[in-house]
């Protein structure tokens, strides 16, 4: 018998070759449960005789999975922005670690076909959802089904469901109280579209929240701008600030994709950051530390966040019993060069 032949030979062969059942291979191959050292031996040396090399669908086939997770992206937006874009290289990251792969899905509006094929089709063990609105149909939808998943944010009343999120609203309430601390008694919060905010997306109503709330209780006349993911928005939107409120003197936003433009308004504006004008905000590390200066901000942890919602999937796959868990994470706000004291007069 040829060794090509018998390299493409299947579980029920290496089972008959080793003198036990397929089940038996199966658990050897997967280690859903123990072989003994004996069995075990026995089929790994049938293994190396044949060459075998067990593929994605056999050993899918084995453990009762497909080893691919889901992963559905935003429902409200065009295109994904930078820090979206990093979470999804770092949950096929985190993925990879555990030996999974991950089929990214398009979710809301005219792709509710694609997220109703990931439920349905058995393509997936479980998926994770990005970008959550406050009432999220696709949180209902997954519920309904019983497929195993957790969010990246999470809806207004949660229940028993694992989600991963960033203190939005505490942590702008943090960048506006180091504006006060600064002297600043006029700020604007550049928010996300007016699309998102009608939408509900979670992050830009507890970010709103926290901050008219923070300048509330600091005494500071406080101004809410929705823009547009792009940086011709941040531009055009930074040149309303100025005609309408000319009297602000710092901005807090969540906004990274307007950013660029921010910067290009300040510049064509003769406004020297920080002496004539602070910005700060909740924005991916990388994007700060490209600003120039340095942008003062909570560093969104895009990778911690992916690897969380990773364990917490799999903790639901390998344990449909497990009670479900959260995290609710709050970085350091990381002092750059971006706010200063306020100007006087």
């Amino acid at each position: 018998m040829g060794r090509r032949r018998e390299a493409g030979m299947n579980i029920g062969e290496i089972a008959r070759r080793a003198g036990v059942s397929r089940s038996t291979v199966s658990y050897a191959l997967s280690g859903k449960r123990p072989v003994s050292t004996a069995t075990a031996r026995r089929i790994n040396d049938v293994i190396a005789e044949l060459g075998y090399r067990p593929n994605a669908s056999a050993r899918a086939l084995a453990e009762g999975r497909t080893r691919t997770f889901g992963l559905a992206i935003p429902p409200a937006s065009a295109r994904l922005t930078d820090v979206q874009l990093e979470f999804v290289a770092s949950v096929v990251e985190a993925a990879a670690v555990h030996d999974h792969d991950v089929l990214l899905s398009p979710s809301g509006g005219d792709h509710d076909r694609s997220f109703e094929r990931i439920v349905t089709g058995r393509r997936v063990d479980g998926v994770i959802l990005m970008e959550i609105l406050l009432a999220d149909p696709r949180v209902e939808r997954l519920s309904q089904a019983g497929l195993p998943f957790v969010t990246i944010g999470h809806v207004e009343h949660p229940g028993a469901s694992s989600w991963v999120d960033v203190d939005y609203a505490g942590l702008i309430s943090r960048c506006v109280h180091h504006l006060a601390d600064l002297g600043h008694q006029h700020v604007v919060l550049i928010n996300r579209s007016d699309e998102l905010v009608a939408a509900g997306y979670g992050p830009a109503l507890r970010s709103s929240a926290g901050f008219f709330e923070a300048a509330d209780r600091c005494g500071m006349t406080a101004h809410n701008v929705c823009c547009a993911d792009e940086p011709a928005a941040g531009l055009a939107c930074f040149e309303q600030i100025r005609a309408r409120w000319p009297e602000v003197t710092a901005a807090v936003t969540i906004n990274e994709a307007a950013l660029p433009g921010v910067q290009r308004a300040l510049h064509r504006a003769a406004l020297d950051v920080p002496r004539a004008f602070s910005l700060t905000g909740v924005i991916a590390d990388r994007l700060a530390e490209d600003f120039h200066p340095p942008l003062t901000a909570a560093d969104v942890p895009a990778g911690e966040m992916a690897r969380l919602a990773v364990d917490l999937l799999l903790e639901q796959i390998n344990d449909p019993s497990a009670t479900p868990r959260s995290a609710m994470l709050a970085p350091a706000i990381t002092l750059r060069s971006s706010t200063g004291a306020a100007r006087r007069g």
